[in-house]
């Protein structure tokens, strides 16, 4: 071992080795912490600071979601540590987001997905997010246009609405948060999700769907029948016009 190594420079080496070699897929949490911890850590073993976080914390995911303040609690944690562990979701929130916008069509249910859940998943308010779609049903812009308290989001369909024909829109799918982590929709969340169609209806828009996000859990209004429950009902009342 040469003056300028580290004792754990051959390990680090085989875990930058093993990514490159096979990606994340064979890692546990635990080295893929380590490895990422490496890249602010140049001359010292991670393996302490990664378990202690996920001691701490209970997962990757858990890491990587929490706020940066909580992480500096960790010991052996430093702020670049920190701002890596920070980095991270939020490139890859961004990847996933020009992925969506670059996109052939949009499911909302399943395409968005992932998209969802890492962006809205641990926000702590519940805000409410607009992902506008052209004629194709490809994304043209997403857009956070309410937030609420804790329980609670005012959302107003008229104003969701015009921002779609704005925007040169054609049809939109909607989403917001449950910071309770239970995605069971509420009496509230039926109610908007029928106001939204309303509006979308009598301006010519289709709503594709309306997405609850609560941590890992979605409920998709169109893949639950709700939304084409709402269609036929709107559909009889226009008849009865």
């Amino acid at each position: 071992m040469s003056a300028s190594e580290h004792p754990g420079a051959g390990h680090r080496q085989r875990l930058r080795d093993k990514f490159l070699a096979h990606g994340l897929a064979k890692f546990t949490d635990e080295e893929a912490l380590e490895l990422l911890l490496t890249l602010a850590t140049p001359r010292q073993d991670c393996k302490q600071q990664a378990r202690t976080l996920l001691g701490e914390l209970g997962g990757l995911q858990a890491v990587l979601d929490a706020p940066a303040e909580r992480l500096a609690q960790v010991k052996g944690v430093g702020p670049k540590n920190v701002l890596g562990l920070k980095l991270v979701p939020a490139v890859a929130r961004r990847y996933l987001e020009d992925k969506l916008l670059r996109g052939e069509a949009f499911l909302a249910a399943e395409q968005a997905a992932e998209y969802l859940r890492m962006g809205m998943q641990s926000l702590e308010r519940e805000v409410f997010r607009v992902m506008l779609l052209d004629g194709r049903r490809r994304l043209i812009a997403i857009e956070d246009v309410f937030s609420g308290t804790i329980d609670r989001a005012v959302v107003y369909p008229r104003e969701v609405a015009a921002l779609a024909l704005a925007r040169g829109a054609t049809a939109l799918a909607c989403a917001h948060n449950h910071p309770s982590g239970d995605a069971t929709p509420s009496t509230d969340d039926r109610a908007i999700t029928r106001r939204l169609y309303y509006a979308c209806q009598g301006v010519g828009l289709e709503l594709v769907d309306h997405i609850i996000v609560a941590g890992r859990q979605l409920h998709s209004f169109a893949q639950s029948g709700f939304l084409a429950g709402v269609a036929a009902e709107y559909q009889a009342l226009d008849l009865e016009g």
